[in-house]
């Protein structure tokens, strides 16, 4: 170990001594996740400047790092699966018939696709107001290789259609899918568990003393489960610093100046689609300030992670305990939107790539020959999308390959992906939040004293596990 990896380091535990500190007195965990956040840009843009970005020492540092952010991350991952078993059954058993958890699961699919084909049209808009094209963009040697990885996995896409999307989401094997095995592996989980959810709920009249046995014993898990992912939680503030001083440490800017303008057209892209967010909130009559005041902390975290199925945990706990929407609700919110209907990594990335690209090949993509298609397109392909790293460009393949379009030319984005997946997941955090608490407002099931406090979600206290 080298003296400048030992004066790394050292720095980065005080780093993370001081949001201990920040614990122990008490300070928000707002506060706390942002205190994360701007220390990791800090040292790891003092990281850049002192070795710069390939330096070995920044390889060293990161390894070392990855083992809070990724842990991290890990340790998300790992709940996920029974928190959404056991809070779905939970949910389902509390309910008063079958077709309320069909008009939940309608209204919330419903809004994350309906959201998504915006989003794509956003980002097409944005494309033709930046003049985005691929045409005359030189490719270096990693952009070759991703674009030959792409073109290894357009097989897959190809093989794709919408019946077996939806084929996946049957749980042939649910054990398997219980360790994330398959990129639907969340749905198929949630299938399973409406499954056990509604085969206890027949049974309530014929055998109830069976029946509220399981009902127990679901409570007693749910209980359990919801107090590891208070547990995980706790972490984040150390987890966003991590993950934040990896990025801007590993972050090339000559690469960032070279494409800025795909950089500010798809972050002009992302922030009009939170305004859309925003107003389907301001739409079913909720204050939209408060609304982002309660959900910017489960934002950092996926801006920072790049996971949209890593924030199932934090999005579940944000929407129950600061946004008063009924747990049954928002596990199905999160769940299906860590996969279906990204917003920013289905939607507005793919719609994006398909109008740069199509001049390379003699298509105008301003007609509404190519347009119309094009959003249809996003719709289904964003249906199966997984929830982690790959999820936008296996999108983009779906999208790409289903037009006739040469898939290797997205490969010239790499050297600035990691920098705009960090919004597009974001984007897919906050769509998802949105579909959740629409979802729940619409069927009036919103608690909104708890909408309206201004309580911070206190994971600290031993007391909680909801």
């Amino acid at each position: 170990m080298t003296l400048p990896l030992i004066l790394n380091l050292s720095v980065a535990l005080a780093a993370c001594f001081l949001l201990y500190r920040m614990q122990a007195s008490h300070a928000s965990f707002t506060k706390r996740v942002f205190t994360g956040l701007g220390l990791g840009v800090l040292l790891g843009g003092a990281f850049q400047m002192l070795y710069g970005t390939a330096s070995p020492v920044i390889v060293e540092t990161n390894a070392y790092l990855d083992i809070v952010g990724s842990g991290y991350v890990k340790l998300l991952q790992m709940i996920i699966m029974p928190l959404i078993m056991v809070s779905i059954i939970s949910a389902i058993l509390k309910l008063k018939d079958a077709s309320s958890l069909g008009k939940i699961s309608g209204l919330t699919i419903g809004i994350l696709i309906a959201t998504t084909m915006v989003a794509a049209a956003i980002g097409i808009l944005m494309a033709k107001l930046f003049g985005l094209t691929a045409i005359g963009l030189t490719a270096s040697a990693a952009e070759v290789a991703r674009g030959e990885y792409m073109l290894g996995k357009l097989a897959t896409a190809q093989e794709l259609s919408l019946p077996s999307m939806v084929l996946s989401f049957i749980p042939e094997n649910p054990f398997l899918d219980m360790t994330g095995a398959r990129k639907t592996s969340t749905i198929a989980v949630v299938v399973f568990s409406i499954f056990i959810g509604l085969a206890a709920t027949g049974i309530h009249k014929k055998m109830p003393d069976i029946f509220d046995s399981f009902a127990r014993f679901i409570k007693v898990a749910h209980v359990i489960v919801m107090r590891m992912v208070t547990l995980v939680l706790r972490l984040t503030p150390y987890g966003v610093f991590a993950l934040m001083t990896k990025v801007v440490a590993g972050s090339k800017p000559d690469d960032i100046v070279n494409l800025i303008s795909f950089v500010a057209a798809s972050y002009s892209a992302i922030i009009l689609m939170f305004g859309v967010h925003l107003l389907l909130i301001s739409a079913v009559g909720l204050n939209p300030v408060r609304f982002v005041k309660k959900i910017v902390p489960v934002l950092a975290f996926a801006f920072t992670s790049r996971t949209s199925a890593g924030s199932i945990p934090m999005s579940v706990q944000t929407q129950t305990a600061r946004l008063g929407t009924p747990e049954g609700i928002a596990n199905f919110a999160a769940s299906f939107g860590s996969t279906i209907g990204q917003n920013g990594c289905a939607g507005i990335y793919p719609a994006m790539l398909a109008v740069m690209i199509a001049p390379t090949v003699g298509i105008d993509p301003w007609t509404m020959s190519f347009i119309l298609p094009l959003i249809a397109i996003v719709a289904v392909g964003s249906v199966g999308v997984a929830g982690v790293g790959g999820g936008a460009t296996f999108a983009a393949l779906i999208v790409l390959s289903s037009l006739g379009l040469p898939v290797a030319l997205a490969g010239l984005l790499i050297s600035i992906e990691p920098l705009i997946d960090m919004g597009r997941t974001a984007l897919n955090v906050s769509g998802s939040i949105t579909a959740g608490t629409v979802t729940s407002r619409l069927l009036g099931e919103t608690d909104m004293a708890v909408f309206n406090s201004d309580a911070e979600l206190d994971l600290d206290s031993d007391e909680q596990v909801a």
